[in-house]
């Protein structure tokens, strides 16, 4: 078949060699013919003449049926797209004295993130003096690596981005 090009395949008006090589509907080899000759017996059938391999000697065309063709191409497209996993981003927001209770409360939630496929943004925002000690949100995001060591990698370190630092996991 020939590959779906922006336009579609090559069908039956667009073919300009003299003579192809023929294949019907049903897979068989029919020989070298006359192109009117193979869009004639296409017609007969209900089909169209479709340009398989242009770059043969002489090309060779099929029979075939071109809407059931594009239907069925874009039903495999469709399921392509269904089976596809796509993996968001969730963020996980922390300030840099936070108590332990709401660090777990927020690891926990980081966990189930990973284990479900998706990327985790953990932000540490700091407000007003806790600028002058960023050394504990190093600490503490240092702390969130070392809890999901085994699930997870960095992908991008701790960085510091005007009043929050960032940090980013991804499942392993």
């Amino acid at each position: 078949m020939a590959p779906p090009t922006k336009s579609g395949p090559r069908y039956d008006q667009f073919i300009q060699v003299p003579k192809v090589r023929v294949i019907d509907d049903e897979g068989e080899n029919l020989g070298v013919m006359f192109t009117r000759e193979a869009m004639e017996q296409a017609n007969d059938k209900g089909l169209n003449l479709v340009e398989v391999s242009p770059n043969a000697d002489p090309p060779v065309c099929k029979f075939l049926d071109v809407g059931k063709y594009r239907y069925e191409a874009q039903k495999k497209a469709n399921a392509a797209r269904k089976t596809q996993k796509t993996q968001d981003i969730k963020e996980v927001k922390m300030r840099p004295n936070i108590d332990t209770h709401d660090y777990d409360v927020k690891m926990k939630n980081v966990n189930k993130f990973i284990n479900h496929g998706d990327k985790v943004k953990v932000t540490l925002r700091f407000r007003g003096r806790e600028m002058a000690h960023q050394h504990l949100g190093m600490d503490l995001l240092k702390r969130v690596q070392e809890d999901v060591e085994e699930i997870a990698k960095v992908e991008a370190f701790p960085r510091l981005e005007g009043r929050q630092m960032l940090m980013v996991l991804a499942p392993k």
